[in-house]
């Protein structure tokens, strides 16, 4: 997959958050963090055009399959890191010496601090993903995985993410756990 494939996987239909533009934005996040090698950037680069490919709301494992099709069409010298690195997105969690999986946390969930407007799209995107849940399954489903959020000592693994963005995310987790009850 070139380019261009990728990015027609991202425009498939029913893709309201996970899409072009989340990747864009994840991008952009990455273009701002400093000190990576060329290796790492492009590592992590990788890992952002890969990790949502494969989306289906009705799944639990995208994840999965979009690392194994990354491990396919990246370079074999980093491929492995890749995948690595995707797979992480399933649960969000890293290990405490992890640089490269902190950094990929924090931009994935980087949408969490946004300006209040943005963030409630990106809520209400996400609500469009999930529109074959009932209301009621919904609700309880995304609360219970906002709380887990909201509970963690950090959400941001990565500590320029966490300083920058901690507050901000847990006011709109707050926000959103408040309309969800």
């Amino acid at each position: 997959m070139n380019r261009e494939e990728l990015a027609a996987a991202y425009a498939a239909p029913g893709r309201y958050y996970h899409n072009l533009s989340h990747i864009e934005d994840c991008l952009a996040a990455l273009a701002r963090v400093e000190e990576l090698s060329a290796r790492e950037r492009e590592i992590l680069s990788e890992a952002i055009w890969w990790h949502d490919v494969v989306y289906d709301p009705t799944r639990s494992d995208n994840e999965e399959i979009s690392a194994q099709l990354a491990e396919r069409h990246v370079r074999d010298d980093i491929s492995h890191e890749v995948g690595r690195l995707i797979r992480l997105t399933k649960t969000h969690e890293i290990q405490a010496d992890d640089r490269l999986g902190a950094i990929l946390i924090s931009i994935d969930l980087s949408i969490l601090a946004a300006e209040p407007a943005r963030y409630d799209a990106y809520a209400a995107a996400i609500r469009q993903e999930f529109i074959h849940v009932r209301d009621a399954d919904y609700r309880a489903g995304r609360a219970r995985v906002l709380r887990q959020f909201a509970a963690r000592p950090i959400i941001y693994p990565d500590a320029g993410f966490a300083a920058k963005y901690d507050r901000r995310a847990r006011d709109n987790l707050a926000r959103e756990l408040a309309s969800l009850s």
